[in-house]
């Protein structure tokens, strides 16, 4: 039988299957805010606008992310229609993308097998497969940098010519450029760093001449300046808040709130690499045994893979501002590490593998039944009690496919054991991800949509009221104008301060005087606010509501 890596036929299925449920996943769930409606909505107003260099949320500047995501997006709309599949179309295009160029790039540096793993591994652990699946910038700025690295290694192999060296490196560079359309500097900042390190571990002075910089950087400012340019000449006031207050100050002060604990992304690691965890640790361990073995100044691909995994996850634990998503680019190289060591893995580390995952699929079913004790929101413990069937399943899909894979990999089938693997950790987080789908509609407030729109009319002044609905002004097609409410809109508001009202009581004043003079109005509002309005005996009338959200109206 010949091995599943040259089995055409077996290797177009799984691609073809790959693809297909990718991209089917798409539209099966509803925009979860705050990331999905954040940033589909800022490219609907994008298209809407026309306006391609100065992105705005709300109508209000937003320069918190450069714009390639929102290009994507808006470009995305342009092309299909407004939808929820094509807010998520960009995003679900990056991960296959970094799934199959991880391949690419572990067949022609470690071979044809461990190109397979490496691809059965990203496209099989959770976190992947949740970045894939949501529309966040994340995994647009992890794609291009998994082009960055994979780039690296293949423009680095001792056997590449000259003019496919400059051919890879030149699109390392434009890797380089385009995480920094994503995301910004960090674009640039962790690919250097990585490379920095590298070097000096690896003593490989020579790779500084193999970079090709002088031309890879005139690329990068081609790609990535433009927009910085034209966007700091229309909005002077662009580029410090971008440059310092997000990138200087964001690392070093915590004033954006989202510290956390030097070991945050550990664990995060540690979860998001399901299901190959048990695979982590021996796979560092036999790039530190490979290395004693190499000369000084040869390249060794596998110390680079680590450098780039273990220096993302030091620069990102020393910043105040810790999110989970920060981690994801280093899913690709944990992918080729554990690819290229999976065919010399010993018997006792596949097993305890095998065991990690099913533990974790008994994990899941012991956590089932208390599903219900996770809901903060009043009315919503019914729909944590229904996703409990789902996390049954895909803990039942976890343990099985565990047991299995130890069973296989004692008979030492490798193939089989990976492939089990990586096909049952596929379907428990599409399981998952599927059935969360009821409580992603409590979190946007998608079911109030059809009452609104019975009473919402083009002349209708809409408002949000100490909150904003990422997600419904995506769904309704609408901006809103906010009343009592910063946050992310705090350096927008400074700078156009108008398109905002700063407090209740002149919200509740121009409600007032729209109800005199018969200009419909029409708020979305937290409850303890609408009760003070109505305390107030402000005329309005309720015409939905749910756990987390009032909507009123003035007729």
């Amino acid at each position: 039988m010949h091995p599943l890596h040259r089995n055409r036929a077996a290797m177009g299925t799984l691609v073809a299957c790959f693809v297909l449920i990718s991209l089917y996943v798409l539209s099966i769930r509803t925009l979860v805010p705050p990331d999905e409606g954040r940033y589909a909505e800022i490219a609907r107003e994008m298209f809407a606008s026309g306006d391609w260099i100065t992105t705005r949320l709300d109508g209000i500047k937003y320069f918190e992310k450069p714009p390639l995501q929102a290009w994507m997006n808006a470009l995305t709309f342009m092309l299909f229609g407004l939808g929820e599949w094509q807010a998520r179309l960009w995003t679900g295009l990056c991960g296959i993308f970094g799934v199959m160029l991880t391949a690419y790039a572990g067949t022609r540096v470690f071979g044809g097998r461990a190109g397979l793993y490496a691809a059965l591994v990203l496209g099989s652990c959770f976190y992947w497969l949740l970045g894939s699946q949501v529309a966040s910038v994340d995994m647009s700025v992890s794609a291009m940098l998994t082009l960055s690295l994979c780039a690296l290694l293949l423009a680095q192999r001792e056997d590449t010519g000259q003019g496919e060296r400059r051919s890879w490196m030149l699109a390392c560079w434009a890797g380089m450029a385009l995480a920094t359309l994503s995301k910004g500097l960090i674009g640039i900042v962790l690919p250097v760093g990585a490379l920095a390190v590298y070097t000096l571990l690896a003593r490989d002075w020579g790779l500084l001449n193999r970079l090709h910089a002088g031309k890879g950087l005139v690329l990068f400012l081609a790609i990535a300046a433009p927009w910085f340019i034209l966007v700091g000449l229309k909005n002077p006031e662009q580029p410090h808040f971008f440059f310092i207050h997000e990138h200087v100050e964001r690392f070093l002060l915590k004033e954006h709130h989202r510290e956390g604990p030097c070991w945050l992304f550990l664990l995060l690691l540690a979860v998001g690499s399901m299901p190959w965890l048990g695979m982590l640790v021996p796979s560092l361990g036999d790039v530190v045994r490979r290395g004693t073995a190499d000369t000084a100044g040869a390249f060794r691909p596998r110390l680079l893979a680590l450098v780039w995994l273990v220096f993302i996850v030091a620069f990102f634990s020393l910043s105040s501002s810790k999110l989970p998503g920060y981690i994801l680019p280093v899913f690709p190289a944990l992918a080729l590490l554990v690819g290229s060591h999976l065919g010399q893995a010993s018997r006792a580390s596949r097993s305890i593998n095998a065991v990690l995952l099913a533990l974790t699929g008994l994990g899941l079913l012991l956590v089932a039944p208390f599903a219900a004790d996770f809901a903060r929101h009043e009315g919503e413990a019914a729909l944590y009690a229904a996703y409990a069937l789902w996390v049954n399943l895909a803990g039942m899909l976890a343990l099985g496919g565990g047991m299995l894979a130890l069973w296989v990999g004692r008979h030492k089938q490798l193939d089989g054991y990976v492939l089990t693997l990586a096909l049952s950790s596929f379907m428990a987080s599409q399981v998952l991800l599927a059935g969360f789908e009821p409580l992603g509609e409590a979190r946007a407030g998608t079911a109030l949509l059809p009452a609104v729109r019975t009473v919402l009319t083009p002349a209708t002044h809409l408002y949000s009221v100490g909150l904003y609905e990422q997600s419904l002004s995506f769904y309704l097609g609408r901006t809103v104008t906010l009343v009592d409410y910063r946050d992310e809109f705090d350096f927008g508001l400074r700078q156009q301060p108008a398109l905002g009202i700063p407090t209740v009581a002149a919200f509740i004043r121009e409600w007032q005087d729209n109800t005199a003079r018969g200009i419909p109005c029409l708020a979305i509002a937290r409850a303890d606010l609408v009760f003070e309005m109505q305390r107030q005996r402000v005329h309005l009338h309720v015409v939905e509501a749910d756990a987390r959200r009032v909507i009123i109206s003035n007729s």
